[in-house]
């Protein structure tokens, strides 16, 4: 005799109850399955039909001094294909290392696959905003990376535009106070040579991978003009970048108004600037006519010692300051922005406006004419984290040197030379390029030799280094 059981009025036999059990199961985990297969169907992103190129001879790669120069010649094809090719077991090893970090911090493979969801539906079409022969080097680069082993993430072409959309995506997500980033320019009558001389420390905190493995990138692409990028491998975008007119161009994160998911990205942004511009003046026409994705700031300077701080947000004009004397930018916005809830929280949450007043005042205590690329350093390093004299502990947040920059850079904009830390950081010693001579049209690869250099940090030789590291780890 058969047992039933009764709900309410209705009697459901065993058997029917199991399977309607069964059932409801496979419903609750089927419907995310096919939502998140849906998803990557109507969010894939199809990359331009292109050519398949070869790399252009010229294009090599070498290890000068402890950093790594990748040296690319051509078409946007050959320059993709180039880079893929060149650097591919790095461009690995870099992207293994992200996706190691992202399942530290989010340790659940279902929030992993909701974010990685969620961002493909937000950003389904980011590259509208890409420029055209930008898409074709991405697109040649993800044929030449093939096998790729991360298409399970996303297909490679996507992930190539989200990677290098990776500022503008991270900025509209991370809400934080963990933004950084100095800068400061020292004019042409503060110098002993009466050269410009421009200063940066970028403050990404993703991974040490990205200071240990940083590139930089000399590119000369047809018609356009050469410029050289401070990046990794794999990041053919600008966030700090100068080119052989003098140009430079160096972004720093911003907080105000609402983020959009259609735009240029910066680092196309500021690459653009460097490909066109042969003054400030005309990489503020350049900035001003592009549609932007998160709140953020450039700094422009040229060889002239015209310098230039563009404050930009979507929806509004952007705001642009200029001038030809000392200044400094960090992380808060100063003109019509400067109101915007968002920004008012960092100035009173983050260290934006102590490191500019420490900065500010350092450089005012430097006499007139003693500027140079060495006192330029010297205060890039600076541990301090205080308006006057007191004592805080090496890494301090609060300092322009928190011994976390993702790389940090010393400029002469008037003989378009370019100092790059090998790292550790901003401790290690920094490396020089002449980017007139390195990127002339007739530049062929060289053997290695001595380069010229600034010396380390005394903290990295002291044992104070690794004392910091230590504590920072407790």
């Amino acid at each position: 005799m058969s047992t039933v059981s009764s709900v309410g009025s209705l009697t459901v036999p065993p058997r029917r109850r199991l399977r309607a059990l069964l059932f409801a199961m496979a419903l609750a985990l089927g419907l995310p399955a096919s939502g998140h297969a849906l998803i990557i169907v109507l969010t894939r992103i199809v990359p331009p039909a292109v050519i398949h190129s070869e790399n252009d001879a010229r294009s090599f790669t070498a290890t000068v001094g402890g950093l790594r120069e990748v040296h690319l010649y051509g078409s946007p094809e050959q320059i993709g294909t180039a880079e893929a090719r060149l650097l591919r077991d790095r461009m690995i090893v870099d992207e293994a290392e992200l996706w190691k970090r992202f399942e530290h911090y989010v340790p659940w493979w279902t929030a992993r696959v909701a974010i990685e969801d969620v961002s493909r539906l937000r950003y389904r079409r980011v590259d509208r905003g890409i420029p055209e022969a930008r898409r074709r080097e991405l697109a040649a680069q993800s044929l030449a990376f093939e096998p790729d082993p991360f298409t399970a993430h996303m297909p490679t072409y996507q992930r190539m535009v989200f990677l290098h959309a990776l500022y503008d995506i991270a900025l509209s997500f991370e809400h934080s106070p963990l933004i950084g980033c100095s800068t400061f320019a020292m004019g042409r009558s503060m110098t002993t040579d009466g050269h410009a001389i421009v200063a940066r420390t970028f403050d990404m905190e993703t991974d040490d991978v990205l200071d240990r493995d940083k590139a930089v990138f000399l590119l000369r692409e047809d018609g356009a003009i050469p410029f050289a990028s401070v990046a990794w491998p794999g990041f053919v975008g600008v966030v700090t970048g100068m080119n052989v007119e003098g140009v430079l161009a160096v972004v720093h994160g911003g907080r105000a108004r609402s983020p959009r998911t259609e735009g240029t990205p910066v680092a196309f942004s500021l690459r653009e600037v460097l490909e066109r511009a042969h003054s400030t003046a005309e990489a503020v026409a350049i900035l001003r006519g592009q549609e932007v994705m998160v709140s953020h700031i450039v700094f422009v300077a040229d060889g002239a010692g015209r310098f230039a701080i563009i404050e930009r947000a979507p929806g509004v004009p952007p705001y642009v300051r200029e001038t030809t004397e000392t200044t400094v930018v960090t992380n808060d916005f100063e003109g019509p922005l400067s109101d915007d809830p968002k920004n008012r929280e960092v100035r009173e949450k983050t260290t934006s406006i102590t490191r500019k007043t420490r900065l500010n005042r350092l450089l005012s205590g430097l006499a007139p004419g003693a500027g140079s690329p060495g006192a330029a350093l010297e205060l890039l390093r600076d541990h301090g984290c205080c308006e006057s004299e007191c004592s805080c502990e090496l890494g301090d947040r609060r300092a322009v040197d928190a011994l976390i920059a993702t790389h940090g850079i010393v400029a002469d904009t008037t003989s378009a030379t370019l100092w790059v830390s090998v790292g550790p950081h901003l401790s290690g010693r920094f490396i020089r390029l002449d980017l007139r001579t390195l990127l002339a049209a007739d530049q062929a690869p060289y053997g290695a030799g001595e380069p010229e250099t600034m010396p380390e940090d005394p903290v990295l030789s002291d044992g104070r280094y690794e004392r910091a590291l230590r504590s920072r780890k407790r």
